[in-house]
């Protein structure tokens, strides 16, 4: 299998997907456009993981229906009540790029590494796997964010992954908590600086370095948080790439 030899990651704030005028049916925004892009192949193959919802079937069906119109060859990977397939591992490796739903993200966190999927996915990172997700999808490659996985009030959460060596702001223009608790964790201590991102936007990044925002929403932006070394923090608002269709990338 040939990838462009580089190391991406998107984290989507939200809006990966849109509702369709068929009740019940959604369709993949240009942020989905845009990840399949970065993998180089007329064909990808793409890996979906609601580990985050329980594996919930209904959602891992919505998503296939999503995609049936493009072309790009679907998989998924689930973990209840036991690994869908014989080699976890082996699948992830054979994505061309994996997309990780929304929903708790400090049980997805304890799943995988109950299963030595991170392992499985830092290499798959290395070797050139395009990661993507959206919330608890995007919050997992990070040190950590604030989270609804303990109840309805958010908390912070450094328990990611951490490839990405930075917090993350997910919803960050739908959910008035978010913000005020990421800058309060930041000042604290508690997380890293890091970067959030608004409804429809999404970050990417190379390697562990941030390169650009897009977005398919024209109202939507990126942040940097950072401390300002007097105990709080400074947000810098980051314009995004404006993806004009689905065909974008």
């Amino acid at each position: 299998m040939s990838r462009i030899g580089q190391s991406h990651i998107v984290a989507i704030g939200g809006g990966s997907f849109r509702q369709t005028e068929r009740h019940g049916f959604i369709e993949p925004t240009g942020l989905l456009r845009y990840v399949l892009d970065l993998t180089g192949q007329d064909r990808p193959k793409l890996g979906l993981l609601a580990t985050a919802t329980g594996d919930d079937a209904d959602w891992l069906l919505k998503m296939y229906g999503a995609f049936r119109e493009w072309d790009v060859e679907v998989s998924h990977l689930t973990v209840f009540p036991m690994p869908n397939v014989a080699e976890p591992g082996e699948w992830i490796l054979e994505q061309d790029a994996i997309y990780v739903s929304g929903g708790s993200v400090a049980n997805l966190a304890a799943l995988w590494r109950l299963h030595g999927l991170d392992e499985a996915f830092a290499e798959a990172w290395r070797s050139g796997v395009v990661l993507s997700g959206q919330s608890a999808g995007a919050l997992c490659w990070h040190v950590g964010g604030n989270t609804d996985s303990f109840g309805p009030k958010l908390r912070p959460w450094a328990e990611g992954l951490g490839f990405l060596p930075y917090s993350c702001g997910v919803h960050y223009n739908s959910d008035p908590q978010r913000r005020e608790l990421l800058h309060a964790s930041v000042a604290s201590g508690e997380l890293p600086d890091g970067f959030a991102a608004d409804e429809g936007v999404g970050l990417h990044y190379v390697g562990t370095d941030f390169i650009q925002a897009v977005t398919v929403d024209p109202g939507g932006y990126a942040y940097r948080i950072e401390k300002d070394g007097a105990g709080g923090v400074k947000e810098f608002r980051i314009e995004p790439r404006l993806l004009t269709s689905n065909l974008d990338g």
